[in-house]
Formats: C-alpha cells, structure tokens, sequence
C-alpha cells in the first residue's frame, strides 16, 4: 500500500481532528513485555510476546511467569486466547462460535523471584468466570519485577500475552469491536503488521494495546443487547474502534437503517458515558458480483451522519478501498480474503485512519512545529513513497526524499533495529547482516512520517 493513502486520508480526517481537539490526546503506555521469555514452568516460550495471533502457536500451561524488570508502578495485562477468533461464543444467535476462555486465574507479582518459580508472591488481580477471549487488567506494580498467571481449570489456548506500564496514566488503549469481518480480518488472517505495529513504526513513543473483538454474525441490535458485557469487559479502554453494519444492512435494502442509527447512538452514547472514545469504521463493501448486493449508500451516510453529529474522528472507508479493491474480498464477496491479503489491508487502513489523532499530538508537542497540522499534512502528501528491497541478508532504500532527517528500522515486535542520521544530500540508506525476519522501515522528517515493510529470508 503506497504511503501516499495513508496522506489522502490523514487530509480528510484532519477537520474532524481539530473539532476533537486536544483535550483528548493520546498517553503513552509502553510495552515492557514485548519479545521477553515466557517461563511455562520448566520450559520457557517466545511465541506468547512475539505480537503475533496468526502462528497459532497456543499454551494450555497452568502457570505463565513474565520478568519485565522493575520501574513501573502500575501494568495493563493484557492476553488473547484462541478459540475460532470470535471475541464471545453466545453474544449471536446467528452463528456457533466455540473456544475456551482463560476464566478463572490470578495474577501474582514479586520482586525477587529469579525463574518466576521462587520468590515470594502477591496476588494482584483475581479474574473469576471470564467468558472472552480477550481482555485487560491493570495491576498495581510498585517494587516489582515478576508477574504470574496461575489459573484454575481449563485455560485453553492462550495466545499472546502483553505488559503495558502505566505509571503515567497511559490512555493509548484499544478495542477494536467488530462482525466476522473484524473476526476475520483483524484476528484470523495474516498481516505483515497490526494495526498497532504500524502506528508504534511511524510514532516510537507510542505502543498502542490492541484488544480483537470481532465476533461472527453479530449485528448492532445484538451488540446493544450485551453491551452492559461489552462494557464491563472492554470498558477500561479509552478507545472502541467498531467496525459493525455489515449484518445490519444486509441484502443492500434499507429496512433496518432506522434500528442501526438507534443502536450505534445507544453504543455510542455509552461508550462517551463510560470515557471511551468510539471510532467507526465505514461498512466494508461488497463485491456484489459474487454476494449479489451491495451495501444501501444510506447505511453510508449514517456513518457520516454519526461520525458528524457526535464529533468522533473519522474512521478507516472500508466501504470505498474495497470497492476498489473486490480482489481482496473471499469467494462470498462480502469478507476480507487472507490469500489476497484482505485482512492485512484492513490492519492498515486502521493504522493510516488513526494515525492523524498521533500525529496531531505529535505536531501539538513539536518545539519546532510552526506550523499548523493541516500544513504539515499537506506537506507531507508531496512526497514520493522510496523504493526499499532486500538483497540478500541487507536492506536496502532508495530515493529517500530530501526532507527526511532519519531512517529507522523497526523490528515486527517493535524494538529499534537501528537508525541512521541523514544529511539533506543523502537519497539512500542501507542495513546490512540482518536476521531472517518481517522489518519495518520508518523515514521521518519534521513534517512527515513514511513506512514500509520488508522481509528478509
């Protein structure tokens, strides 16, 4: 996807932007766990903190003790779990969804464990009969540098755990609510780089904790239904990223319009109520060719409408890239498809649709920032995309506009690779002797951020 997308929509997101204004600015919450050891009692794992969902590579081990070192005072726990990538498994009556959820466990901590085994230990959070697969806590972290999960009964398959440090009050969380579109494409299918991935490559200080959950076949009414389940387990988020109108206005008639505006402003409405942010996405098109319709455009402009009226940013147009793009859509017509890379373009439609929120902060805290964001974004729509390739075991970029003071290489988990300095008559950059891995190439300036993925083989 060429960088200049992402600058398309930064433009046209930047009115709703300012109207938001800066009373909502992002904190930063730092991931402390991200690529650390996982110690499963004898054996340690490196699968549960890679950032990754779609290895599939799952723990049913009773205890999971991470050493993130000491320094924060307070942590935001999150984890996943398998299951079939649906968030709850009886929140829809419309499909079957199975799974078992980590439910019922505590977290412990310690400040002098060596191999999360010894040591002495506090229990820090008791989480009884919790039914999704995915969820935070936060846990009180002063003095400490272990943390332990030891849970009773069944404990599935967890996925990926994270560790967040919140001793600032971090307020750079999210859940990205979601139909079997988000199921799929958020979750199930494979991405060079989440959502959050992408927004930490273009701003470092950021580390957004990204919760899924898309859940198959469920439409607003069903959400309105459990949403006091919503809230109680996806409430001390700050930002609710929805993707949701695909079930709603199915058959492209506009029967059901008037229910869907009343449930997105109830959900909404809630949302606001309990300090969260909602960002709706507009509804993905079909490809009407091979589903047989095609979204009504009034469930379209109720998006625009509700975005409007409620003062929300703007969220990603689905609806418009993948009109444009029916290849990325599966047989049906209607979801995302992982071989075309459905799901990875829905990740960065995401990251290009809220990058604007950081960088408006960004610009906002810049001691060299004169101009307005607005400026710089048009600024920055100027600039022609490099050309970055492997060759061999280097990376390689080419044609770096004049503008750009620094390259940086980002691993897939996050961590800086390396960076290098540029000089105004520097066009190229070059990384040499590099592992086997997905990589991520940011080029900044003082106006404007670009990246790219690259895999070395």
């Amino acid at each position: 996807m060429e960088n200049r997308t992402f600058y398309k929509i930064a433009l046209a997101s930047v009115v709703a932007i300012s109207a938001w204004g800066f009373s909502h600015a992002i904190t930063p919450n730092k991931l402390v766990s991200g690529g650390l050891p996982a110690h499963t009692g004898a054996t340690t794992t490196d699968y549960l903190t890679d950032g990754y969902l779609t290895n599939w590579k799952s723990s049913k081990a009773k205890e999971i003790a991470l050493n993130v070192g000491e320094g924060p005072s307070k942590l935001l726990i999150n984890w996943e779990s398998y299951g079939d990538c649906a968030w709850a498994t009886d929140f829809t009556s419309g499909c079957g969804h199975s799974g078992v959820a980590l439910s019922n466990f505590k977290i412990l901590t310690s400040a002098n464990s060596t191999d999360g085994t010894d040591g002495d230990w506090e229990v820090a959070a008791t989480i009884e009969n919790n039914p999704v697969m995915a969820r935070g806590v936060e846990i009180e972290f002063t003095g400490k540098s272990w943390f332990k999960f030891v849970s009773e009964g069944d404990v599935g398959q967890i996925l990926e755990i994270e560790a967040f440090d919140m001793s600032n009050g971090g307020t750079d969380t999210w859940f990205f609510m979601g139909t079997s579109i988000s199921q799929m494409g958020i979750k199930q299918q494979d991405t060079d780089s989440t959502t959050a991935q992408l927004i930490h490559a273009r701003f470092p200080e950021y580390t957004p904790a990204m919760l899924r959950g898309g859940i198959g076949c469920i439409n607003s009414t069903e959400v309105v239904e459990h949403l006091g389940e919503y809230l109680e387990y996806a409430g001390n988020v700050k930002f609710w990223a929805i993707e949701m109108g695909t079930n709603d206005a199915w058959g492209g008639g506009d029967w059901n319009l008037n229910t869907y505006v009343s449930n997105m402003q109830t959900i909404i409405d809630s949302a606001k109520a309990h300090g969260i942010t909602p960002i709706i996405a507009r509804i993905i098109a079909t490809d009407s060719s091979k589903a047989g319709w095609q979204v009504n455009p009034a469930f379209l402009e109720a998006v625009d409408k509700l975005t409007a009226d409620n003062n929300l940013p703007a969220g990603p147009d689905f609806y418009g890239y993948f009109k444009e793009h029916p290849e990325l859509l599966a047989s049906d017509g209607v979801h995302p498809n992982s071989d075309t890379k459905g799901g990875q373009a829905m990740h960065h439609l995401w990251a290009e649709a809220l990058s604007p929120l950081y960088a408006v902060v960004d610009t906002a805290k810049s001691d060299t920032a004169s101009t307005d964001t607005t400026t710089a974004l048009k600024s920055a729509s100027k600039f022609i995309a490099p050309r970055i390739y492997a060759q061999g075991k280097n990376i390689v970029i080419e044609g770096i506009f004049p503008e750009a003071s620094s390259v940086s290489l980002v691993s897939a988990t996050g961590l800086l690779i390396s960076k290098q300095n540029l000089s105004r008559n520097h066009g190229h950059a070059l990384f040499e002797n590099l592992p086997a891995g997905l990589y991520i190439a940011v080029i900044r300036s003082k106006s404007a951020v670009q990246t790219s993925t690259i895999q070395i083989k």
